[in-house]
Formats: C-alpha cells, structure tokens, sequence
C-alpha cells in the first residue's frame, strides 16, 4: 500500500503544556485509520493538524504523497502521477508536501479543498432547505457545472441510500439521515482524503451502523482514505482498517482494531454502587401532550402522539426509543423551547404546579428559568474562556473569586477532577478535546441550579471512562443538589445503570413506563437490536 500521508514526531504544546508528544505514523492509500482513545486523549488535535487547520504543530511534520495537476488545481493520490487530470486532461506531477511548511501554503490550500471532514455533533446543514438542495449547495460551492449538478446531486445521493428522502425539509430528518446528507455534502467534494470526527457519536447503534457502512462504502468506491476518532469500539472494528490508541497524547498502541480495542477497554470498569434516594413530590407531570407539524411532504407528523406520564422530585427518568420516536421532539415541549398542540405540562415551582403550554410570565416564563436542557447539539461561546461560558456567558454575574469558586464546583459536578476544573478554567472551548467540551456544557446547565435538568443524548461522544464520570456527576448532583433528571438516550448502557425507570416511545406515544429492567425486557426484537445490547433478551 503506497502511503498516502507521513506523520513524523508531532507534537503540539498548548500554553505550555504538551497535548501530543511525538507522534509518528503513516496513513495507506484508501486506508481507513481508526483513533481511538479518551476524552482529552488528543484525538481531534491529531485530526486538525493532520488536515492543516487551526495553528501549526510546536514539531515535527504532515507530509502529503499526492498527484497534483500543472494546469488546473485539482489534487488526488501519489499514485495517480503520470495519469491525465481528470478535470482538464493536464499532467499529474507527483510531490511530497510538508503541509505545515510556509513555503508550501499555496499547495496547502489545493490539499485543503481536495479533503473534507465530517464534524462530530454538527449536521451543517441548510435546516430549511430540502436534501437535494443541501447537496446541490455543496456542488455549487465547487463550481460543480450547473447542468450536470441535478443528477450529480441524485447520484450521490443514491450513494449514501437517501434518494427516498431527497424533498424533504433538512430540518425534519432523523439523526442518521442527517448524517448520511453531510455525507454526501462532503463527497460532492470528491475527496481523496476523508475525516471522520466522531461521526456517530449520537445516533442508536443500528442508525451508527448504518453510517458505517456509508464511509466505509464510499471509502472504497471512490478510492478515498480517511482518517476516524471516536471514543467507541464500534466504530473503529466495524470502520477502520487499522487502528491507533491515543493516551494522554502519545502513541500507546497501532495494529489491528481488535489488538487496539482490547488494549484500551482493558481495566475500564465501575464498581461503585449508589442507593435510590427517597423520591420526592411530583415534579412534572404531563397530561394528553400533542405535537402535530404540517409537512408539505408527508400532511400531518404526529412527532408527540397523546403523551402522559409524571416525574418524581430526585428521580433519575429516561426516555428511549427508536430514532424517529419522537423523544427529542418531547424534551422540547418540556423544557418550553417548543409548544405542543394540545394538552397540559405542569411543573413544580415552589408549591405550584406551572402550565408550560400556556404563555406569561406567571406560566411558562416562570418555569423556563428552572428548567436545564442539554441538547445533543449543544454550544458553547468559542472565543470566551471556560469560566466566561459558565458565568457572564449564560448572564450570571459574580466577584470574580466567587465565580471561580462556583465555577469549580460545577465542573466537578460535571465529572472534572479539581485539579483539571482549576486548570481549565482559563482555556477557550477549542483547547478541550470533545469529551471535556461536552462535560462544560453540562457544567453550563447545573450552574445556574435548575429543579429539573433534561439531557439529551448525554454520552453521545464519550468514551466509556467519562461516561462514568459523568454517571457520578449525575448521581453526585442528585445526591448534593437534590437535582431530577429526564434522560433521552439510545445508549441502552447508560440509562440501564443510571435510570430509576424509563419510558419507551413508538411513534410519538409512549408505550410502556416503569421499572428500567421490566421497560429494558419488553423490547421487541427490532428494538434491541436498534438500541444496543443493554436491552435483556
């Protein structure tokens, strides 16, 4: 296998202190290199020097193997030197590129835009747009020619298996079929060189499966490389070719994924118990909660179908189901960033019950402010520090020692360390790897003390030490703070250990409520399949 890139002794040091130390590898042409490794672990560092974004590395060298056209700017893979450019017939030159060298800027640029990634927990997508649309934006952006993009745009997206789904609106598809969309947004680019950043982190495992085959698919129909970090065994064993086990910035492990994985999930485990508290009062309680939308496509979605339940003060309540069930869709109209159609959701606010359905200050703006949600897709101020974000950011305002001091306490709530709370406090959200980046956002919301805390999707892009962390967070803020959580997860996993019961959505109604065990063994064999091995068969 001809390489295709050349990593030789990176390293990367961040106000003093070193993220990657060292870092020496080759990547194969049509290789799919898996890295995997912690939260913090320097995955996405890696993946940003490796594609020439952001600052330049402290040492060490990106070397890219490539054919570039004399004629026009295309670029692809080494091994296409001496073949006829593809775009314009000139001839294609082979070269060695020192991405990071100043003198190759120019160069850099043509790599750039021959390669594409995919973001973790971001769609980008035009959410008004329809899918063909989004597809043909891409298209355009390539100076794509306009007479052959319609069926360019239908073919790729034949490619990625959404061509039953290309009138409708972005912002009405599932998570996975957003996925496959940004998907067939980057092949429009044809890439020779593809970074996956944590490209499943949030989807069920049969929707993440799914994807999989989609990169891996493309990957080999267009003779393209590429390059996956995720914090899950799946995604590298049923993606990646090869794979690399990052540990606080060095190279702890390259070979096969099943060598790769086995060394990285060695000693993870929890053997830390906690008891059920007495629950309290009813907190919320939901009484024939509809959500219908007009779609010009499919007439009247019934996205939250006749829903009613109730949770406990204290209580640590999930909500699972199938993508598409309806449940995110149910978070919203909760935490008031939505209205349902009809019914009623009441919380608890002081000794009231509040009506979050009817508007008022003395109704849903009197409750907002108690309520927390952490979305899946959740952000952070990119140019205010850790401590700006959880202080002046969200509009509380503190002397600076007391700030710093709740600001502590939060974090560690949100599963940091002390040490690492006080260490982080300075930084700016792009010097954190996701994991952190996702525990601030928690911290975010548990700082200004709701009575009610919904998260949706929580572990979406955690490895599985700092699902633990985040697992005592959980429990540790119900315990001291007396906080109630709703949990919306397809991570069977996490909600089987931390749940107290669980509601199950099919298609907008929730179907069975009760124990999580009793709710986790009446899943139907599609259910458990779709949602992981958590479910008892």
């Amino acid at each position: 296998m001809k390489p295709l890139v050349t990593v030789d002794n990176l390293c990367m040091d961040f106000e003093g202190k070193r993220v990657l130390n060292n870092i020496s590898f080759e990547i194969g042409e049509g290789e799919i290199l898996g890295i995997i490794g912690r939260s913090g672990a320097g995955k996405t560092v890696l993946m940003h020097l490796i594609r020439g974004v952001e600052q330049p590395p402290t040492e060490g060298s990106v070397i890219y193997h490539i054919a570039a056209c004399r004629s026009c700017e295309f670029v692809s893979s080494g091994s296409n030197a001496g073949s006829p450019c593809p775009k314009c017939n000139g001839e294609m030159e082979a070269l060695d590129v020192d991405l990071w060298d100043e003198k190759n800027s120019a160069m850099k640029r043509r790599i750039m835009r021959s390669t594409a990634i995919m973001f973790q927990r971001t769609f980008a997508l035009y959410g008004n747009d329809r899918v063909i649309e989004n597809v043909l934006h891409a298209l355009d952006d390539i100076n794509f020619p306009s007479d052959k993009a319609i069926n360019r745009a239908a073919d790729l997206l034949d490619q990625v298996r959404l061509s039953h789904r290309m009138m409708h609106i972005a912002r009405d598809l599932s998570g996975g079929e957003k996925q496959r969309v940004v998907l067939a947004r980057q092949l429009a680019k044809e890439p020779f060189l593809l970074f996956a950043d944590e490209p499943t982190g949030t989807l069920d495992p049969q929707t993440a499966h799914l994807v999989h085959t989609m990169l891996t698919d493309a990957a080999r129909s267009n003779a393209m490389g590429m390059v996956v970090t995720s914090h899950f065994s799946q995604v590298i064993e049923e993606v990646a070719n090869r794979a690399l086990l990052l540990e606080n910035g060095s190279v702890v492990k390259l070979g096969s994924p099943k060598e790769v994985i086995q060394t990285f999930m060695a000693g993870i485990g929890d053997n830390e118990e906690h008891e059920t508290p007495d629950l309290g009062d009813k907190i919320l309680v939901a009484r024939d909660v509809y959500k219908r939308y007009i779609s010009v496509d499919r007439g009247v979605v019934k996205a939250v179908n006749g829903v009613t339940f109730e949770v406990f003060g204290k209580e640590i309540f999930g909500i699972i189901g199938k993508s598409g069930a309806g449940k995110t869709t149910l978070s919203r109209i909760i935490s008031g960033i939505i209205e349902p159609t009809s019914g009623e959701m009441n919380i608890l606010i002081g000794d009231d019950l509040v009506d979050m359905t009817k508007p008022g200050i003395e109704n849903r703006g009197r409750a907002k402010g108690y309520i927390g949600l952490l979305h899946q897709e959740y952000d952070l101020y990119p140019h205010r520090t850790v401590l700006d974000n959880l202080t002046d950011a969200i509009g509380l305002e503190f002397p600076k020692e007391l700030a710093m001091r709740k600001a502590i306490l939060t974090l560690k709530m949100a599963g940091f360390p002390e040490d690492k709370s006080r260490e982080i406090l300075e930084r700016h959200p792009g010097q954190l790897s996701e994991g952190e980046r996702h525990r601030v956002a928690l911290a975010q919301v548990l700082i200004r003390e709701p009575r009610l805390i919904i998260l949706d999707e929580p572990t979406g892009t955690m490895d599985p030490l700092t699902k633990i962390d985040v697992k005592h967070s959980i429990i540790n803020a119900r315990e001291e703070m007396d906080e109630t959580f709703i949990v919306v997860s397809h991570d069977m996993e996490f909600v089987k250990e931390i749940c107290d019961r669980l509601a199950l959505m099919r298609g907008g109604k929730i179907i069975q409520i009760g124990k999580t065990e009793d709710v986790l063994a009446s899943l139907t064999e599609d259910e458990r399949e779709i949602m992981g091995k958590a479910a008892p068969k």
